[in-house]
């Protein structure tokens, strides 16, 4: 397959380790092991509407993030350690990408992104899958829609991962098989979860005993359990308001709902098997931004500044690990 545009190594650590000044912005102080309290992405000084973002990946075998650019598709990547990322894959076409939403990576560091509207009246790619020096694996379109949101994405039991549909309740399982990447209809829940309007389901996380997937219907705030063999779902009792809920986060038996227009995040009890969820506390985010979905790495969660509310987007466009501020 053919190599995309990679840019140069990331900076080192040492260069923004201090506070800094860059594109006009102090960096956050660092925490108690000098990694910053917030990450720089780079802006694109080209686009009429500024730059917006929404998902993120992490690597925590290798400390290193990825985050997806809606606006052309760019792909930035940044380590732990440095407050400054870089442009890691173009966008505006490059693979056919002109648009990128949920991003994850599996063990061997292979990189999976979800192309949100890209294939929508196109028959552009749903969906890529890149090694972690920026190969391009695979660009597919997903099988018996041409109507597919593509909007989050985790690596299952399996080794596979399982992309999100906020048309319709669907799931797609992306593998490599024995005629190279396929992606396949893994789930249709159809008879079971109504299509809003708005966007369906988004967020997933894969529950701790591996056994099945909780999924977020953002235009709802109603959560669903999907087991992980069989595909079968049924609806998980919250207790709290969840509408708007996008990125999820499992740390453990805890699970963090990022409610992007709601600007609130809402953390809960979830059983090892995803069966129960108990509402623990919300918390207001922080008023001027809309986060949307997060990550776990070395410990901490890292909460992405969309820059959904801004009809000109502006820097400094961040990644911020307190999302109260």
């Amino acid at each position: 397959m053919k190599r995309t545009h990679v840019l140069p190594t990331l900076l080192l650590t040492l260069a923004t380790a201090a506070t800094g000044t860059l594109a006009g912005t102090t960096t956050a102080a660092a925490d108690a092991g000098g990694r910053p309290a917030s990450y720089l992405l780079q802006g694109d000084a080209d686009s009429p509407v500024g730059s917006k973002f929404e998902g993120i990946g992490a690597d925590e075998r290798r400390g290193v993030f990825y985050v997806s650019e809606v606006t052309g598709g760019e792909i930035h990547r940044g380590t732990a350690q440095s407050a400054t990322t870089e442009e890691w894959l173009a966008g505006d076409g490059t693979d056919g990408r002109f648009t990128a939403r949920g991003i994850t990576v599996d063990d061997a560091g292979n990189v999976y992104v979800a192309g949100g509207p890209n294939g929508i009246g196109t028959g552009r790619p749903d969906l890529w899958v890149y090694d972690r020096h920026g190969e391009l694996l695979a660009a597919l379109r997903v099988p018996g829609t041409t109507d597919a949101f593509l909007n989050d994405v985790t690596i299952g039991p399996d080794g596979a991962a399982y992309f999100t549909n906020s048309n319709d309740p669907q799931l797609f399982r992306v593998a490599r098989g024995a005629h190279g990447w396929e992606a396949t209809l893994w789930a249709d829940a159809t008879g079971t979860i109504t299509r809003e309007e708005g966007f369906n389901l988004g967020g997933i996380v894969l529950t701790a005993d591996r056994s099945a997937f909780v999924v977020a219907q953002g235009s709802t705030g109603r959560m669903w359990r999907f087991d992980a063999r069989t595909g079968a779902v049924g609806e998980l009792a919250t207790g709290t308001d969840l509408v708007d809920a996008d990125g999820l986060v499992r740390q453990g038996n805890r699970l963090t709902v990022v409610r992007n227009f709601s600007k609130a995040v809402a953390t809960l009890r979830v059983s090892a098997d995803g069966r129960s969820l108990v509402a623990l506390d919300q918390q207001a985010t922080a008023a001027d931004r809309v986060l949307t979905t997060a990550a776990t790495l070395r410990g901490r969660v890292l909460y992405v500044d969309s820059k959904f509310d801004e009809a000109v987007a502006s820097g400094p466009y961040e990644v911020v690990t307190d999302p109260t501020r």
